[in-house]
């Protein structure tokens, strides 16, 4: 590893965002969809995706306070709808297939604490997840979302807003510090895979979790297999669709699932934005029978 001046450091945080997260091809368009305060890592996103022969970038901006008013403020039939000229442009990527960088990171966890959750809830833009939805289940996309530190996630993690050392956290689960970032990542999902294949190998019948407050047995399916970080689109693109990633993952037998499960961490509920502490949920034969938080 090696001191980098947070120009440096960005600039490889959008290098690696672009080619091993999205994985952007030449000539392709790019749809970057992040928060008013995401807009210094927008920019070096941009750049960096421009830089490795994207044709156009289509920016899609969304402010949260703007949601809070409309909660607040506005009719509640129009809460979660977007407009249909949004829903027509979005229905040609089926055609388009841009590549699709998310930048995430809550700047303000505590935005509508204190709102109805009824109408919190019905501000998500369903109808464009709708939409969006099927282009990444059917893998016609290329596609990553990554973390964009800001001060309110430094506050929410750190208990101050200190930018800085929020990035050398993700300055180094995002391997920003190796010599070759890429080859790092490549590396590791090489690694992530191996690991995949072992599991599939031993044909597990089940997974149990146990930790502090858990102790939860999930049933898997006997068609159910392991994968990792690394998706292909349907005409082969790699792509990684988070950024940082550790993932193994499979499918579930939902019918047997059994026991309790606890978070010893926060969650923040994506979309709504609200912070859940101390969530556990019992499970009987697969339905939650009981939960707290």
């Amino acid at each position: 590893s090696f001191a980098m001046t947070p120009d440096e450091r960005l600039e490889r945080f959008a290098d690696l965002t672009v080619r091993v997260g999205a994985n952007v091809q030449a000539g392709q368009d790019v749809v970057l969809i992040y928060r008013v305060e995401h807009v210094p890592i927008a920019r070096a996103v941009a750049r960096a995706a421009l830089a490795a022969g994207a044709r156009r970038i289509y920016p899609v901006i969304s402010d949260l306070h703007l949601r809070k008013a409309a909660i607040e403020l506005g009719p509640e039939e129009e809460l979660g709808v977007s407009p249909a000229y949004v829903l027509d442009w979005v229905e040609t990527w089926r055609e388009t297939r841009p590549a699709i960088i998310t930048l995430s990171g809550d700047a303000e966890p505590g935005l509508f604490d204190g709102l109805d959750p009824v109408l919190v809830g019905k501000a998500e833009p369903r109808d464009l997840r709708s939409l969006y939805l099927p282009l990444v289940t059917e893998s016609l996309v290329n596609w990553t979302i990554v973390s964009a530190p800001n001060p309110g996630w430094a506050e929410a993690v750190l208990g101050e807003p200190d930018v800085e050392r929020l990035w050398e956290a993700v300055a180094t689960t995002m391997r920003l510090d190796e010599d070759d970032p890429v080859r790092a990542w490549r590396d590791h999902a090489a690694m992530l895979e191996a690991r995949a294949q072992t599991l599939d190998r031993h044909g597990f019948d089940a997974v149990r979790f146990r930790g502090p407050g858990t102790d939860l047995v999930v049933g898997l399916l006997e068609r159910s297999r392991w994968r990792c970080a690394t998706f292909e689109t349907e005409s082969g693109l790699p792509h990684m669709p988070n950024l940082p990633t550790e993932e193994v993952f499979t499918t579930p037998d939902r019918r047997r699932t059994e026991g309790v499960v606890r978070s010893t961490y926060p969650l923040v509920v994506p979309g709504i934005g609200a912070r859940v502490e101390g969530l556990a949920l019992r499970f009987e034969s697969g339905t939650i029978v009981d939960v707290e938080a």
